[in-house]
């Protein structure tokens, strides 16, 4: 909570009541605005009265010590973010809270499992610490699948009595996605006791493509949303099963164009919209919940539905009862909206405070946390590229194919180029060779497969950016580059690197759990725009190759995915060999 906003008491309820009476003068006071109003779904012309950091009252001919004419522009609630991965941004949220601010966003629901699998409960409490005392609110779901599952090797692993520490901290709010739906089906003791530590509190899910008896068995145990969802029958059955539907727009995966339709007049209050998983250079240049609210509008969806489905749905979701309204008792999180249709902000106020104007954050961050830095990643000291070869044991093998703005992947059957009794990547085929570098424990043990989609013609790309459990994720066009990439990745304790020749063209320091970086969104987003550039310099196709390269290690996500342990079906949920027997 911002630290100059004081705590409602008795004498500070009483100044709200005689403000809301006209009997005293407000604090502050929003002059001439059309109120955005989230519970009558109008829009009315009036004043905001703001006391202590609270809204006292709606209406005409208020006054305060200081007042701002607004001119008729719009005002909305501040924007919440109901799905939230802070990692995937590589700040920390000290650093991420003014890009944030600046485009409206006050509020965000954040599921930390990415530092978790790396840092484990220390991961949250570094996330909490962080964010202490800053003027925007975030809020944690408690990690649900630390690892998201046993066919991976993450740096930690919680259990329903770790999870019971963290349960009582006033910003953790319930458990986060349930992405082990095959654990939850079959009764998997463990995901069980979980389910049940978190029973009075919100559960959110995590199941792509489930329908039928399965998702009714899933929503059974008390999950109550997904943010998955990318097909509008799916969707529909997730709805008409309680379920809220939080459509997702992020960088990577994006179903706002395939879900929006499913929105009615009668239903659109169980639906939310979140990002997920957001690139920097997408948050500096395109925006936040801002920029879904301005293609969830320019796509055809009523402003004031967009407004509430970016404000009061999460927050009566995670039961925050004084926030995603501009009405008497609530939060005075409030921003001033110039154009509608565009969702351009103009000013944002946190607690009644202005907090940012004009698309800029009045407020900074102090000095970053630190003793967080990762150091060397505890990677096998005897890697060399002979470890990166892949024997030929058939004719042909799996090979992952990118599905273009989705993290879900297709998997088709291929001929093997051989080199020597050697599987080598086919470049005119765009047939790549992937590897997951086993980074916690020092095993030394390295996944190999094959992937297309990428482009390259030449190089190799690494990164230790790899959901969720964060070992080093490398493809390339030959060993050597590969080799390179992922040692360079090693020595800098975490980051993103480039390499053509054995040289290292770009690369970015991500020293906070291998994940997080404490520069500021700018230098940040200057250094991945380098690494873009160099991949695209290689044949790159893809718009944000490190954002798809991250989730190919996912082995939640359909169809085929690379561990450390090897190639995961994740339909069967089971490790499945590269090679294919012949017929």
């Amino acid at each position: 909570m911002f630290q100059g906003v004081k705590l409602m008491g008795s004498d500070s309820l009483k100044k709200r009541i005689r403000v809301a009476r006209k009997q005293v003068p407000a604090d502050t006071v929003l002059k001439g605005c059309r109120l955005i109003n989230v519970f009558s779904g109008d829009i009315q012309p009036a004043d905001v009265a703001i006391a202590d950091g609270y809204v006292a009252g709606v209406g005409e001919g208020y006054h305060g010590h200081q007042e701002f004419d607004l001119e008729g522009r719009w005002v909305a609630p501040g924007l919440i973010d109901g799905h939230m991965h802070i990692e995937s941004t590589m700040m920390l949220p000290s650093r991420l809270a003014p890009a944030l601010l600046a485009r409206g966003t006050t509020a965000v629901i954040s599921d930390p499992h990415e530092i978790t699998n790396v840092m484990g409960i220390e991961g949250i409490r570094l996330m909490m610490r962080d964010s202490d005392s800053i003027p925007l609110d975030f809020f944690f779901m408690a990690p649900s699948c630390v690892p998201s599952t046993a066919l991976e090797t993450s740096g930690a692993k919680l259990e329903a009595a770790d999870m019971a520490s963290i349960k009582e901290e006033p910003r953790v709010l319930g458990l986060a996605e349930v992405m082990n739906y095959p654990g939850v089906l079959e009764g998997d003791e463990e995901v069980l006791q979980k389910l049940l530590l978190f029973e009075d509190e919100i559960i959110d899910g995590h199941a792509p493509g489930l329908r039928g008896e399965g998702l009714q068995g899933y929503v059974t145990a008390g999950i109550r949303s997904d943010h998955e969802t990318f097909d509008p029958r799916e969707g529909l059955e997730k709805l008409q099963s309680g379920m809220v539907v939080m459509i997702r727009e992020g960088s990577t995966a994006k179903n706002l164009d395939s879900l929006l339709p499913l929105v009615t007049g009668a239903n659109s209050r169980r639906f939310c919209l979140v990002s997920d998983d957001v690139h920097p250079s997408d948050l500096l240049r395109r925006g936040h919940v801002d920029h879904i609210l301005r293609r969830a509008i320019a796509l055809g969806l009523d402003p004031v539905t967009a407004v509430q489905m970016a404000t009061l749905n999460p927050a009566e979701h995670f039961r925050l009862r004084d926030r995603g309204a501009v009405a008497p008792g609530f939060r005075a999180d409030i921003v001033v909206i110039e154009d509608l249709e565009d969702f351009r902000v103009e000013k944002v106020f946190k607690d009644g405070r202005l907090v940012a104007e004009g698309g800029t954050a009045l407020w900074n961050p102090g000095p970053a946390l630190q003793g967080f830095e990762t150091g060397k990643l505890n990677v096998a000291e005897d890697l060399s590229p002979r470890d990166f070869r892949i024997r030929i044991q058939g004719r042909k093998a799996r090979v992952i194919e990118i599905v273009p703005n989705q993290i879900l992947t297709n998997v088709s059957v291929e001929g093997v180029k051989e080199q020597d009794g050697w599987a080598v990547p086919d470049v005119e085929r765009d047939i790549l060779k992937l590897a997951v570098v086993e980074r916690h424990r020092g095993t030394g043990r390295i996944g190999l497969g094959m992937v297309r989609g990428f482009g390259l013609d030449s190089g190799a790309i690494s990164s230790s950016v790899s959901h969720d459990s964060h070992n080093i994720i490398a493809l390339g066009t030959n060993d050597q580059d590969i080799y390179r990439a992922v040692r360079e990745v090693k020595e800098m304790g975490g980051g993103i690197a480039v390499v053509q020749d054995q040289r290292i063209l770009a690369k970015v320091e991500l020293e906070v759990g291998g994940l997080m970086s404490r520069q500021p969104l700018p230098s940040l987003v200057e250094k991945l725009d380098r690494v873009k550039r160099e991949a695209m310099s290689l044949g790159c196709k893809l718009e944000d190759p490190v954002m798809v390269l991250s989730f190919l290690a996912l082995p939640v996500i359909p169809k085929l995915k690379l561990t450390d342990l090897g190639l995961v079906d994740v339909e069967e949920f089971r490790l499945v060999p590269l090679f294919v027997k012949d017929a």
